[in-house]
């Protein structure tokens, strides 16, 4: 498991922890109650719902914390 910032647009909506980036932004758009015909994947890392795309992207460790 990892750790995912979800954005829409440039905003950070939500960090997710998930498998991979595309379970982790389908994971949030569903948390909404969306049915599955609603979310159209259109990467490996985006989907589209109700007309706004969310992205994941990983977080990355912060070298001063974690040393």
């Amino acid at each position: 498991m990892r750790q995912y910032e979800i954005r829409s647009g440039r905003r950070t909506v939500k960090i997710q922890n998930s498998v991979s980036a595309q379970q982790a932004v389908v994971d949030y758009v569903r948390s909404f109650g969306s049915p599955e015909d609603e979310i159209r994947i259109v990467g490996i890392d985006s989907v589209m719902w109700r007309g706004a795309r969310f992205t994941a992207f990983p977080v990355l460790a912060d070298p001063i914390s974690a040393g």
